[in-house]
């Protein structure tokens, strides 16, 4: 397999410089570098048919994404998340809610795609990228459905971190508001970060909004732990054709449950864990995080190499309305659960 995770490493490595020599980019991020480059080699190369790559690349999309998905355990500490996110729950159940309605709403109307709807609406309302890598292996996705939805969150990801600090303005939120609203309409870490920096910025509060607005979107990322659990129930009672009974324990993929330890793990090390033991701990789960995004974008780059280009723009009309109409709505959410809520 050794041939195709290097080409996989090789496109990965080459996105992420991208990024790093443009911070401007980050509001795209490395993943979607990465799908595109692999889409663009994969279709004018032929790399993802080379026999001599094919194992590598097909376990570097399943495998690598999962290992991926697990080592974003040690970016949550849930005891700072419980402290200062859970305050933000009420507008983040909404949003999520609101979000995975519309989804299926739209999924109806429009006959869009059962595992892409699924996808694009996990994907816009808890984070993104890291969402989808979790939910694609739980609900059999294929490679083209995940490059897809990635690509549809990702569009609207740049566009809110493009106009929120402005929209902002006009609409006269604080600086705990718009915070607020960045962590719940936001998908992606990077483009909340980008957004909420930029409003630091322009109204000089010292990074107050970033810290604010980046503990509301770690608070959204715990939904991916019921979402997976419930999706992993389902998606074993529709297989289970032969009728026999379920042991639910099973039906959890073992990297939602090793996510989670990693989770319980970082906040166990923080709550106890004082002075240079606790300085070690955290640049070991700062070093974790960096691998994590690493293979992500590494998995993205697979997914690149194996997509149909064509079949891809044939099919993406309906993904991309449906993503809309869950990025529109849950920025409506936002706003309106704060004026009901009277932070706003």
């Amino acid at each position: 397999m050794a041939p195709g995770i290097l080409v996989c490493i090789v496109i990965a490595a080459a996105a992420t410089l991208i990024v790093d020599l443009a911070p401007v980019l980050e509001i795209v991020g490395a993943p979607v570098f990465g799908i595109l480059i692999g889409i663009a080699l994969g279709t004018f190369t032929g790399i993802g048919g080379a026999e001599k790559l094919k194992k590598g690349i097909s376990y570097t999309s399943q495998k690598v994404l999962q290992a991926a998905v697990v080592l974003l355990g040690f970016g949550l500490n849930l005891a700072t998340v419980g402290k200062v996110g859970m305050s933000s729950l009420p507008i983040i159940l909404s949003t999520i809610a609101t979000s995975l309605i519309v989804a299926y709403i739209v999924f109806r109307l429009f006959k869009v795609p059962a595992r892409a709807a699924v996808l694009i609406g996990v994907g816009s309302s808890i984070c993104g990228g890291s969402a989808i890598a979790a939910t694609a292996p739980v609900i059999k996705a294929d490679d083209e459905e995940i490059a897809q939805s990635i690509s549809v969150v990702f569009l609207f990801n740049v566009v809110a971190a493009l106009i929120f600090p402005t929209l902002g303005d006009m609409i006269g939120l604080t600086d705990a508001g718009f915070g607020l609203f960045a962590g719940t309409a936001i998908n992606d870490t990077s483009s909340v970060t980008a957004a909420a920096s930029v409003w630091d910025t322009l109204h000089g509060t010292g990074g107050e909004v970033l810290e604010y607005a980046t503990i509301v979107k770690l608070t959204r990322t715990l939904a991916i732990i019921p979402i997976t659990l419930v999706l992993s129930v389902v998606q074993a009672k529709r297989t289970n054709v032969e009728g026999k009974k379920l042991n639910i324990i099973k039906m959890v993929p073992a990297f939602i449950i090793y996510f989670v330890l990693a989770s319980a793990v970082t906040t166990v090390v923080n709550q106890t864990l004082t002075g240079a033991a606790l300085e070690t701990a955290a640049a070991l789960f700062s070093f974790l995080k960096r691998v994590s995004k690493f293979f992500i974008v590494m998995a993205m780059s697979a997914i690149g190499i194996k997509t149909d280009i064509v079949k891809l723009i044939k099919t993406g009309a309906k993904p991309i309305a449906l993503g809309f109409a869950c990025w529109v709505m849950i920025s409506i959410v936002s706003l309106a659960m704060q004026h009901v809520l009277g932070l706003w």
